[in-house]
């Protein structure tokens, strides 16, 4: 079985498994092989660089790293063992995944854990996704972005206007 092992950046005197998120703020999740780009699929991904993102700023927060992983053409050295769960269970607390790119049956368990994969086409640098996140969350964020900032409790739920 895959385990992951956690960075994490927490302040002093604090000692948790996963850093607390910030008031307002996004928890990413970016798939990585050398921490400056994001360029890595989903299944053969060796880290991710999770940050919380807020329209004024980002942080680091954690660096997730993975000894077995797939290669990309998604086949797996020993094809009985599962990748994907631990890598999801690793995740669990982040409200967007950015990646290279994602297979159906592992969208589908990054899903369920409330978890929104975003694919990129082309690799680029970690801190343009990361900018490119804030301009949505200063501006008015597409609709799939809102329900999500509403389920990480980043924005309030809006009761429907009823005109006269």
């Amino acid at each position: 079985m895959t385990a992951a092992r956690r960075l994490s950046l927490v302040p002093d005197g604090v000692h948790s498994s996963a850093p607390k998120r910030k008031a307002g703020a996004l928890r990413v999740a970016i798939a990585t092989q050398d921490m400056r780009f994001l360029d890595a699929h989903f299944g053969s991904a060796k880290r991710f660089a999770v940050y919380d993102v807020s329209p004024d700023d980002w942080k680091l927060v954690e660096v997730l790293d993975f000894d077995d992983v797939s290669d990309e053409s998604g086949k797996h050295r020993n094809e009985g063992d599962d990748r994907i769960a631990p890598k999801v269970k690793a995740l669990k607390g982040c409200h967007l995944l950015f990646c290279l790119a994602i297979g159906g049956p592992s969208a589908a368990k990054v899903v369920s854990a409330k978890i929104h994969p975003i694919k990129v086409p082309d690799p680029q640098l970690i801190e343009a996704v990361l900018s490119r996140t804030q301009a949505m969350l200063r501006t008015t964020p597409p609709p799939w972005l809102r329900k999500v900032l509403t389920e990480a409790g980043a924005t309030e739920k809006k009761p429907f206007d009823e005109e006269d």
